[in-house]
């Protein structure tokens, strides 16, 4: 049994890690200020003897003696994100930096779920890990992907500076239960949207692009990177690798939802990128990992669970 620390272990991807660590048996502390995690994702797991929650924002140092830190605190969607920019940028930074305190006393091996945002809007398709991005720094997405550039950058130094055994993943467009219904993601617009009747909303003509990724597959490959040995740090991008227009999207949710939505356009957002799609060698060859799960067969357990909520 080890004891893992997993911080914004209430939100959408922390849950599902939670419960996969609980269920192997380890000792989980769920780190969260439920700014936008929520007591509803873990509620199922409160009565397990190996599994607790404390509520605590990674802006402020926290002590514990853990075996394994996953540092997944941080509001990952736009719309939360961009609530309040100077509070996700320092929920990167800071977070960043009091857990990687929390790793060099205990001597315990982190991983930090970095995001395929840190390639900004790409001129380099699909993106390898080599690619060093485009991003504007001083637009309304610059809080989230500076953020987690400036943690990436942390992190390296931490293990040059200090020897912190260190991960590094960047995660590419994930979706499946347990998304908020307005969390502003477009897998939860999209199906929302469809459910209730109304108009779907595509900003833009709809051509730009995104991979898709199944919450189980995330959490397949944040365990391995984890459990990787010590010569292998990352980054390393974990993702789905099949690439959907917008509009290919909203007509398959369409079909799958029965709904009798219309597809309606507004203007693209200031830095939307216009195509993400992850080169995964690199996750394949170190890791022995690739997503199975199809696109057709996440979004119908996606819609059942969002069906559930309304």
């Amino acid at each position: 049994m080890k004891r893992i620390l997993v911080t914004g272990g209430a939100g959408f991807i922390g849950s599902h890690l939670c419960e996969r660590l609980v269920n192997e048996g380890n000792d989980v502390i769920c780190l969260d200020n439920f700014y936008t995690g929520s007591k509803e994702n873990v509620w199922h797991l409160l009565g397990k003897p190996n599994f607790e929650i404390v509520r605590h924002d990674v802006c402020q140092p926290y002590w514990a003696e853990v075996d394994e830190i996953y540092n997944l605190a941080c509001p990952a969607s736009p719309i939360y994100y961009q609530n309040d920019p100077i509070q996700t940028t320092k929920t990167s930074v800071f977070g960043a930096y009091h857990m990687l305190g929390l790793a060099r006393r205990t001597k315990c091996k982190i991983l930090q779920t970095s995001t395929s945002e840190v390639y900004g809007d790409p001129n380099v398709h699909p993106q390898p890990e080599s690619y060093w991005g485009n991003v504007n720094t001083i637009g309304i997405r610059s809080c989230y992907d500076e953020g987690k550039r400036c943690a990436e950058t942390m992190f390296f130094d931490y293990h040059r500076q200090h020897g912190v055994r260190i991960k590094v993943i960047r995660i590419f467009n994930t979706y499946g239960p347990r998304m908020a219904q307005h969390d502003g993601r477009v897998v939860s617009n999209f199906i929302m949207q469809a459910l209730r009747g109304e108009d779907i909303t595509i900003y833009g003509d709809g051509q730009q692009t995104r991979s898709f990724q199944y919450v189980s597959d995330l959490i397949e490959g944040m365990i391995r990177m984890m459990n990787s040995g010590d010569d292998f740090l990352g980054p390393v991008n974990i993702g789905n690798p099949g690439e959907f227009t917008m509009l290919e999207l909203a007509e398959k949710v369409i079909t799958m939802t029965g709904s009798k939505s219309k597809i309606v356009f507004h203007p693209l957002p200031s830095d939307d990128p216009k195509m993400r799609r992850p080169d995964i060698s690199l996750a394949k060859e170190k890791l022995d990992w690739e997503p199975k799960v199809k696109l057709d067969e996440g979004l119908a357990k996606t819609i059942e669970y969002f069906k559930g909520t309304l």
